[in-house]
């Protein structure tokens, strides 16, 4: 690949690293070791950024997200190319807590840093980014690169889809334990991706839906239901091989060590939630809404038992959630959810608030596991009622980075 230029976006790169060091000859910026800040109790706030994987998916999930789908402008795979890796080096920073770049700019051209988390502590930031369908196109000559795993998601039941609000050729995840801090990720990508590409749809999240590490608990979605209760966890390498991370299965090369992401946004009717009863919203679910216990048990982690009747009719009803939506019932089936609750102010045709679950599920292949599951969920949930999905999106997330000068789909170009 040539040397990138001496224009904005070449002097954006440079300007990311110690001495404007170039990585490989490409150009790109590379990022100055930093120390992980510590917080007040002694522990490290900030979160690896190299790896080999990706962080945001193992990573214990934290409390905020901002998520945003980019479409890429540019017409030449250079470009692309030398954006991805001007987002890596700024990326490394970040997450280390650091500003990117220097903070001591000349005072006539922009800060290159937007300064809204200067101060702030690195609060757990990961940056996770994937590649949508899309991007596989004739445009940088990536057509036969394309996994077959990576499928348009097809027309599912219930689906309501705002294209405004779906789809991409890149994402970006941020997630942080401080929602300033994952806003000004987003934000910096947004403003380095000028001239190359531009954003299509943006999600903030607040309050997370699941728990990702038995150090965690269960939190409670806007329904005000325990939410994940068995979720992977990352302490469990065995089942993150078996249903999340791609493996030598893979018929690309490149995705090996990566994993598939599906967003949806869903909608919460929660104005006529709020009307039903308690017995009928625990039915809904299959769990008991204060202790999280699945119906006819005592405790939240008690063992799903779907064969229990009560009468002639079984305890947990035949079309509850927590009984579609387990393995039990779907041949093992498992993927790894990551969302996290929203809102979006009021939705100007009802009058009514505009929040649900903005839902991310990372998994080996989505074609065998969201998409059977969703059709299921699609058709016989009863928690449908009062949910509608809106916004929808599936993207390849590539493995970690190795160090300074790799950047996120560097085999993939190769």
């Amino acid at each position: 690949m040539p040397e990138a230029g001496v224009g904005r976006r070449g002097f954006l790169g440079g300007a990311l690293g110690v001495g404007a060091l170039a990585a490989g000859g490409a150009g790109f910026g590379v990022a100055k070791a930093v120390e992980p800040d510590r917080s007040a109790d002694g522990g490290t706030s900030a979160v690896p950024f190299y790896g080999r994987r990706q962080a945001g998916i193992a990573t214990p999930a934290q409390d905020r997200l901002a998520f945003a789908a980019f479409d890429v402008t540019a017409t030449d795979a250079d470009a692309l190319q030398r954006m991805l890796g001007t987002w890596a080096a700024a990326a490394a920073q970040m997450t280390a807590g650091e500003p990117i770049g220097s903070v001591e700019t000349a005072p006539q051209v922009p800060p290159i840093d937007t300064g809204e988390a200067l101060g702030l502590p690195a609060a757990r930031l990961t940056i996770t980014v994937g590649f949508g369908p899309s991007l596989f196109d004739d445009r940088f000559g990536l057509r036969a690169k394309r996994p077959a795993a990576l499928a348009e998601l097809p027309p599912l039941p219930g689906d309501t889809l705002d294209p405004n609000r779906s789809n991409g050729d890149l994402c970006v995840q941020a997630c942080a334990d401080d929602p300033q801090v994952a806003f000004h990720a987003i934000r910096n990508f947004a403003r380095l991706a000028r001239g190359t590409a531009v954003l299509r749809w943006s999600q903030l999240g607040f309050g997370r839906t699941s728990s990702t590490s038995t150090t965690q608990e269960t939190p409670r979605n806007l329904m005000g239901f325990k939410d994940g209760t068995n979720n992977l966890k990352a302490e469990d390498a065995a089942a993150f091989d078996r249903y999340v991370w791609v493996g030598a299965e893979s018929d690309q090369s490149w995705m090996r060590g990566g994993s598939y992401l599906v967003a949806r946004r869903i909608r919460m009717l929660i104005e006529s939630w709020d009307t039903d009863n308690l017995a009928d919203q625990e039915e809904v679910f299959g769990r008991a809404k204060n202790s999280g216990a699945p119906l006819g048990g005592k405790h939240e982690f008690d063992p799903v038992d779907l064969d229990a009747l009560k009468g002639t009719q079984p305890v947990i009803p035949i079309d509850a959630h927590i009984r579609l939506a387990s393995p039990k019932t779907n041949g093992g089936l498992r993927i790894l959810r990551r969302g996290y609750s929203y809102t979006d102010g009021i939705d100007p045709d009802t009058g009514l608030l505009d929040a649900g679950l903005f839902f991310l599920a990372f998994q080996k292949d989505p074609r065998k596991q969201f998409v059977p599951l969703q059709r299921k969920l699609g058709s016989h949930d009863r928690l449908n009622e009062y949910i509608r999905h809106t916004g929808s999106g599936v993207f390849a997330v590539p493995p970690g980075l190795s160090g300074p000068g790799d950047w996120w789909g560097k085999a993939l170009f190769g």
